[in-house]
């Protein structure tokens, strides 16, 4: 199972800030690195897609010409970074990822290895969507009850509330790749054996129990291994595009899945819609074995210790950069995302619309979040900013849409949600990769699935309730201000760390900005998260 990804600020593309963006922890500098990364942050940025498939996935010629060649184990290491030139020390970046111009909206599928990926992908998502509505039906048909339903999407997301930073742990003692052949395998195994139960005709509701239980304590481990992996295939450079790409794939799939699970349960059943899943995952473990091992970033798993858990837990908590977007995801992932509950809300009781048009809603919702998925893709490394930003906007339209007179307005604003809900997820998403150090990278992931996924047996009981007895008008407008306002507080968290402000100049002049974030005192500012803000 997949986690559904989530405003825009303005970014800078810097030529002659990005000399002075970064740093490493090593105080030494290659002077040769050093002369090679500036050019490269000179040269134009590709776009589109190349014209073979053999394209260099770390551009030795670009960044180390002297690197054509020679294997990936010998070549500088990326956190090899230019010396800073102005008082203000940015913050350190672990991965040597710059904020850059974006290379293209589909860069990152220049990679080769991240290309096979991908295309595994988009059979296996849809396959995925296939399930969950095959599943979902075949529970209502047994029992009749949506309280059944309810339990199956528990016993799915119930271990991710549980384990889930156990399997962040476990992501970063195992080779990524090879971990996910196994997790794939076995949830191809779960979809095969839930199948042939309900093709024979012996399934019940407890066996859909029982299986949605291990699908969730597979994906523990699984997640948080796929997220941590798309840097290991595409470097810092396109990870953000990557990101981005991952989740237009996802809701590519939610659009198509869905709708072919629907013929293929109308024609054959629920059984079979299973066995179409099953097949899937074989596209995604044809693409990873089909990888070019070469062609990594593996990162050195970390020997098996005690405390290793909570190490990670004091790793985020002493970086403000990791804690407070963290925190923010939360929020979102608690209390803003919780459609399911609200649109039927929404569509039985206040447009009083049937099934279809329950439909477009959805489809509504998909369409934007594909829209941002592609816009994001666009970009170059986020910073805090535009994340803060994204929430605080996606926040705000669910208060406005709360309000909306009718139907088509009120879908025409869940477009607009889904474009910057899915802004968002792909910026936390590619923002704490880019912060975090590699042998950490497995158990940040975890603790970042675990907030914003984890905390939907919490936050939809809550949302539920509300809705119930006040109507969801006003359950919407609940999980609105929470969102925006866990995005205010967060932001100005962030600003004050940082020796931050916002101005707001009516009358900016050329090339000027009205609403702008500058040092709060000096020309610039002191604070290393000041850069990646």
């Amino acid at each position: 199972m997949a986690v559904a990804p989530r405003g825009e600020t303005t970014v800078t593309p810097p030529a002659a800030a990005s000399a002075a963006a970064f740093r490493t922890d090593d105080p030494t500098t290659d002077p040769a690195a050093a002369s090679a990364a500036a050019a490269d942050t000179q040269a134009p940025a590709p776009t589109g897609l190349p014209g073979n498939g053999d394209d260099d996935p770390d551009e030795r010629t670009a960044a180390d010409p002297a690197a054509q060649g020679r294997p990936h184990s010998a070549r500088p290491s990326p956190a090899t970074t230019l010396p800073a030139t102005s008082s203000a020390r940015p913050l350190s970046s672990p991965t040597g990822a710059e904020f850059t111009r974006p290379g293209g909206m589909f860069s990152s599928l220049r990679v080769r290895n991240y290309r096979y990926y991908f295309a595994g992908q988009v059979v296996s998502n849809t396959g995925t969507w296939m399930q969950r509505i095959a599943q979902d039906w075949l529970v209502l048909s047994l029992t009749g009850s949506p309280l059944a339903v309810g339990i199956t999407t528990a016993m799915q997301f119930l271990p991710m509330l549980l384990l889930g930073l156990f399997g962040g742990v476990l992501a970063d003692r195992m080779p990524k790749r090879r971990l996910l052949i196994y997790t794939q395998g076995a949830m191809g195994l779960l979809a095969a054996g839930l199948a042939v139960l309900t093709v024979g005709g012996v399934v019940t509701p407890y066996y859909v129990y029982f299986f949605a239980l291990l699908l969730g304590l597979v994906t523990v481990v699984d997640n948080p291994t796929r997220q941590a992996f798309v840097s290991e295939m595409v470097g810092p450079k396109d990870l953000a595009n990557a990101v981005s790409l991952n989740a237009a794939n996802f809701q590519t799939a939610r659009l198509v899945g869905p709708a072919v699970a629907g013929l293929l349960i109308a024609a054959v059943g629920s059984g079979w819609a299973f066995a179409v899943n099953t097949l899937s995952f074989a596209a995604v473990i044809g693409g990873l074995l089909a990888m070019r091992e070469s062609e990594l970033r593996p990162t050195e798993p970390i020997a098996r210790e005690k405390g290793q858990l909570r190490e990670g837990l004091r790793y985020v908590r002493e970086r403000p950069e990791l804690l407070w977007p963290m925190v923010l995801a939360g929020f979102i992932g608690t209390f803003g995302f919780n459609f399911p509950t609200l649109l039927s809300g929404f569509a039985y009781d206040t447009f009083e619309v049937g099934a279809g048009q329950y439909g477009l809603l959805n489809t509504a919702m998909a369409i934007g979040s594909l829209t941002g998925a592609l816009l994001a893709a666009r970009r170059g490394v986020p910073r805090l900013r535009r994340l803060v930003g994204a929430a605080l906007a996606f926040g705000a339209l669910e208060v406005v849409a709360a309000f909306a007179p009718d139907y088509w307005t009120f879908a025409l604003l869940l477009m607009l949600i889904g474009v910057f809900g899915l802004s968002f997820n792909t910026s936390v998403n590619s923002s704490l990769q880019l912060a975090t150090d590699p042998e950490m990278r497995g158990r940040v992931m975890g603790l970042l699935v675990l907030v914003f996924t984890g905390g939907t047996p919490i936050g939809a009981p809550i949302v539920g309730w509300v809705t119930a007895s006040y109507g969801p008008r006003l359950g919407l407008l609940a999980c609105g201000l929470v969102s925006a306002a866990a995005a205010g507080v967060v932001g100005l968290v962030l600003a004050r760390s940082a020796d931050l402000r916002v101005r707001f100049d009516l009358h900016p002049g050329r090339g000027g900005r009205v609403v702008a974030v500058v040092p709060r005192t000096g020309a610039t500012s002191k604070s290393e998260l000041a850069p990646a803000c």
